[in-house]
């Protein structure tokens, strides 16, 4: 394995990041703000607590979701769509650098941007509702999981864009509104018939309830069946992605 073309690629893209700190950071602490002043003021007044939990720490790891779901797309996605639009792409193919180096760097990059603005989601969670996380090694797991499975996804997105402007159709028109329906601010047990069970066919239902049970020990749905979709949907992502860079497919036009 090359490990200097992963440290490579990833401290390129990691640098990028870096120059660009201030908005990466403050965004998400001023959105995650507001959806506590909002929705704690609107909604926590009303909904003391769901399942046992007070509501504002209930939707914790539903705003963590929505957070890191955007950002592991979007940084994946931006990282290789800019190779192919500039042309650097050639001299990445052209190098000695295999499959795994590539997504290592890439993708490894994307997910590690998503664990830090997950860190300062829970760090400015804590500033406005107390919580306590009952399996922080499973809240980890599941993390890490979402993270390097919807940084792969990014990275055929960008794969198959041929153009900024399609970079944000999929996360805005099909991604963000999933999460907001996927149980990010309410339980699935609290819609009635039938909503509760076309919520269950939304896969971003597993997601959300398979990290809030890591945080509380609750969930809507089977834990086993949450960590089987996410497992099946990165070694999907994985398997696409690895077919793309063996044949070269969309890299070299």
């Amino acid at each position: 394995m090359n490990l200097h073309a992963i440290r490579a690629i990833y401290g390129f893209e990691m640098a990028r990041f870096r120059r660009t700190m201030f908005q990466s950071l403050f965004t998400p602490v001023l959105t995650t703000s507001l959806y506590f002043v909002v929705f704690g003021a609107a909604m926590g007044g009303r909904l003391h607590e769901v399942q046992g939990v007070p509501y504002g720490a209930f939707i914790i790891p539903g705003l963590m979701l929505l957070t890191v779901l955007s950002e592991s797309i979007a940084n994946a996605s931006f990282g290789i769509y800019l190779p192919r639009f500039t042309g650097t792409i050639y001299e990445l193919l052209s190098a000695p650098i295999g499959t795994i180096e590539a997504l290592a760097g890439y993708v490894g990059a994307a997910a590690s941007k998503s664990l830090i603005l997950a860190l300062v989601i829970l760090a400015t969670a804590r500033c406005f509702v107390p919580y306590h996380i009952v399996h922080p090694l499973w809240a980890i797991v599941f993390l890490l999981l979402i993270t390097v499975s919807f940084s792969l996804f990014g990275f055929i997105l960008g794969c198959f864009a041929d153009g900024f402007e399609k970079l944000q159709i999929v996360p805005l028109m099909i991604v963000t509104p999933l999460t907001f329906l996927g149980g990010t601010f309410y339980s699935v047990d609290m819609l009635p018939k039938p909503w509760s069970t076309i919520t269950l066919f939304n896969p971003i239902v597993y997601l959300v309830n398979g990290l809030r049970w890591a945080f509380y020990g609750i969930a809507d749905v089977n834990i086993a069946i949450a960590a089987g979709i996410i497992c099946l949907f990165l070694v999907g992502c994985a398997g696409i992605v690895t077919y793309i860079f063996t044949t070269g497919w969309r890299l070299r036009t």
